[in-house]
């Protein structure tokens, strides 16, 4: 029997903080490092600018982290790869640090176009409550249930099929 119904992966879009990449990389096994797994399994795709790139540079090379050029290096370039670059001109939010606007910007700017944005970060008190600026546990039980009910339907109309 041929099957008629495929499952369907929904993609989402994400911008990554600084925070969130500092943790996956310290900690393989941890919430954060998912964000990586699921960058390089296709479910997440980072949406990312020139200032991001940057700052992901400069804080992981800081000396406080044990991380190797060459890891640092792969992670930014994973990014680069998987994900898009979003241009857009700067916008003054006012955020409590400021360096973390370039976050909440390309967020914004690609949710202009597509809602399954989302900025994921350790800091939510640092931006405006919105639903779509999200820890990364939260991140992972939005992709986790939203495969797991594709997973159901596809079962479900397998079986009735």
């Amino acid at each position: 029997m041929e099957h008629l119904f495929e499952l369907k992966v929904i993609k989402y879009y994400v911008v990554l903080d600084t925070n969130v990449l500092v943790s996956a990389m310290l900690k393989k096994k941890s919430v954060p490092a998912k964000m990586l797994q699921f960058v390089h399994m296709g479910y997440l795709i980072p949406l990312f600018n020139k200032r991001i790139l940057n700052e992901y540079e400069q804080v992981l090379s800081r000396i406080k982290f044990p991380f190797l050029p060459e890891d640092r290096r792969e992670v930014i370039s994973d990014i680069t790869k998987m994900g898009i670059e979003i241009l857009g001109e700067s916008q003054s939010w006012s955020l409590p640090d400021a360096s973390d606007a370039v976050f909440f910007e390309v967020v914004m700017e690609h949710r202009k176009s597509e809602r399954n944005s989302y900025l994921v970060t350790s800091n939510v008190r640092h931006f405006p409550v919105k639903p779509f600026v999200v820890t990364p546990r939260e991140m992972l039980l939005i992709v986790v249930n939203d495969l797991l009910h594709e997973h159901w339907l596809l079962h479900f109309l397998h079986r009735v099929g």
